[in-house]
């Protein structure tokens, strides 16, 4: 049989070596890799940045080549696998090991993934029409093919995984442990799970009509979802001049993702329902408009978390997280200015004019993913500069600076601005440095912050009443009471005491009862033993039933009314200890568990 055969009509010519060439690159690639990484995983400290970023640039190399190789100007594909394998390479070495990476570097890897998938379809596209400037359609139809393959693909190597690990466990029954011992090598797993997909991948590509057929089916279920979320992020934005931002400002470390998220899926739902020109237009007028809603929710979506961003930066600083978050807030206002203008001009004829907007913004963000997974813009010298300068300036004390970040995170700035504040005018600063420097790891600086003596105050009951001696030597050596929290020791006799940590005393007494504040309260029971007070607990021998919490799976103001009660019971005299009947089995005269009522 010849290498092509006549497609039916509608479907791309068939390579019917393709499946057996993506197998074997599969196969290839596990084994490369195997050999590449031994025992070691991708994401170990002890691999080394030569051996992860040839692990990267490989994989990447063999992964675009499978999703881009055709008959026709087959070397093309090699080519473009092949320079963004040197491309991820680099980016590797610029990043440096994997587990020991910082909160810019995954970023980085995360921003070139990001780029790749938008310069696949680009260059299928371009390449299939011989045009550097490719149409929407094209674009449009690779990009759904590569996400039904990406998905498909590994659908298919969890079914060979599942069947291989079910046929081990039939061979098990038998005594036969060949099957089981296999699995469990390194070297056979990686090279099953390349050969699965990329056998899975070469018979998808094959099967041009199955794919445009899950295509459809995943359109249809997802502008099922449009109205419901067009609904829901409407009625969000609706009710916002009724409840206020506030509650949006004071969860600004949640608000961003979660609003980036929404507005996200407002443009993928939107883009579904549009389809890739008019013919595609779903012409459902609850689908219509529901996607002209997605449209133009996405710019007040993006306003919102840019004003949530620009608010934790003037509290706290810039951090590479946050110049990320920055990146991110500036292309969904793109995108969100974008759609919100083509509906002001052109109202149901929108969708003309949003087709080739979506392709020179895709572009652009292409483009940007490649700069940012570079070294050229250095989000941990911005970020070290900024927080440094805030230190030095005293918009934040010493003893309340992220030093863990600036030694562990920020990377060779941090760790150069770290030396240079070893050398500061300021004692507090120079011996905060110091300290730091000293730290193996953020782990370290943590355990030498959880060992800081209690800094807080006690408050014994009865008033008057001297806290013992060794007493105080137990809660501080078990840390009953953390940091400057409020301790509340409770002297029922001379042998019982109940120590509350109370880490809501500091807040304002509107806050101290509120469920969602979730403030520390622990409370320890204490009984003098000749060996010294102990923790009931720790007793080998309880003498006091299991105490079971409050359920808390309650409606929010039957939860806040429990919570007064038992905060006005801790802040007055309401702590008490109260003999209880109990029940014990006993085998003769020894007494068997614990007891119970």
């Amino acid at each position: 049989m010849d290498e092509t055969e006549t497609a039916p009509s509608g479907e791309a010519v068939r390579w019917t070596w393709r499946p057996l060439l993506l197998a074997g690159l599969g196969l290839a690639t596990g084994i490369v890799v195997h050999l590449i990484l031994g025992r070691a995983q991708i994401y170990y400290n002890g691999l080394g940045v030569i051996r992860a970023g040839l692990t990267l640039g490989i994989t990447l190399a063999a992964v675009l080549i499978g999703f881009t190789i055709e008959r026709r100007l087959w070397w093309t594909a090699l080519l473009f696998g092949g320079v963004m394998g040197i491309v991820g390479f680099l980016v590797t070495l610029g990043n440096g090991t994997p587990g020991g990476w910082g909160s810019v570097e995954g970023w980085r890897t995360m921003s070139l993934a990001l780029a790749i998938t938008i310069a696949a379809p680009l260059f299928q596209a371009a390449r299939d029409e011989g045009a550097l400037r490719p149409s929407y359609i094209g674009v449009h139809d690779h990009v759904w093919a590569n996400v039904v393959l990406w998905c498909a693909s590994w659908a298919f190597v969890g079914l060979v995984w599942l069947m291989a690990i079910l046929l081990a466990s039939l061979f098990h029954l038998i005594k036969i442990d060949f099957v089981q011992q296999l699995l469990a090598k390194d070297w056979f797993a990686r090279a099953m799970t390349g050969l699965a997909f990329g056998a899975a991948l070469g018979l998808l590509r094959e099967h041009d009509a199955v794919v445009r057929t899950l295509q459809r089916v995943v359109a249809i279920v997802l502008a099922v979802l449009a109205p419901v979320l067009a609904i829901g992020l409407g009625l969000f934005l609706i009710a916002l001049p009724f409840t206020g931002v506030q509650a949006l400002w004071d969860a600004t470390s949640e608000t961003t993702p979660l609003l980036l998220a929404c507005a996200a899926g407002a443009l993928i739902l939107a883009n579904v329902v549009i389809g890739r020109e008019d013919a595609d237009e779903r012409r459902n007028p609850l689908l219509r408009y529901s996607a002209m809603v997605l449209a133009a929710v996405i710019l007040p979506l993006a306003v919102l978390a840019a004003v949530a961003t620009g608010l934790r930066i003037g509290q706290y600083g810039y951090t590479p997280e946050r110049l990320w978050g920055v990146v991110f807030v500036g292309v969904a206002l793109c995108w969100g200015l974008i759609y919100f203008a083509t509906l002001a001009l052109r109202r149901l004829g929108w969708t003309r004019l949003v087709r080739p907007a979506n392709l020179a913004l895709a572009s652009l963000v292409c483009a940007l993913g490649f700069v940012l997974a570079t070294p050229l813009i250095s989000f941990n010298a911005i970020s070290t500069a900024d927080q440094v300068a805030r230190l030095e300036s005293g918009k934040i004390a010493p003893d309340k600076f992220d030093w863990p970040a600036l030694a562990f995170e920020f990377g060779k700035p941090g760790r150069e601005a770290l030396a240079r504040l070893k050398r500061s005018v300021n004692a507090a600063i120079r011996a905060k440095a110091a300290e730091t420097e000293k730290a193996e790891s953020p782990y370290t600086l943590e355990l030498r912050e959880q060992q800081k003596p209690f800094a807080g105050g006690y408050e014994v009951r009865p008033g008057g009443t001297a806290l013992p001696d060794g007493l105080k030597t137990i809660v501080l050596r078990e840390r009953a009471c953390e940091l400057d929290h409020l301790c509340r020791v409770y002297l029922h006799d001379a042998k019982t005491a109940t120590v509350i940590d109370d880490g809501c005393a500091k807040l304002p007494p509107e806050r101290q009862n509120d469920p969602t504040n979730k403030c520390a309260m622990r409370v320890h029971i204490y009984l003098l033993t000749a060996d010294g007070w102990k923790d009931v607990d720790d007793l080998p021998d309880p003498t006091n039933p299991e105490v079971k919490e409050s359920p808390r799976n309650m409606p929010a103001d039957q939860e806040r009314a429990l919570l007064e009660r038992e905060y006005a019971a801790i802040t007055g005299n309401g702590v008490t200890v109260r003999k209880v009947e109990m029940r014990q089995v006993f085998i003769g005269d020894k007494p068997q568990g614990r007891p119970f009522k």
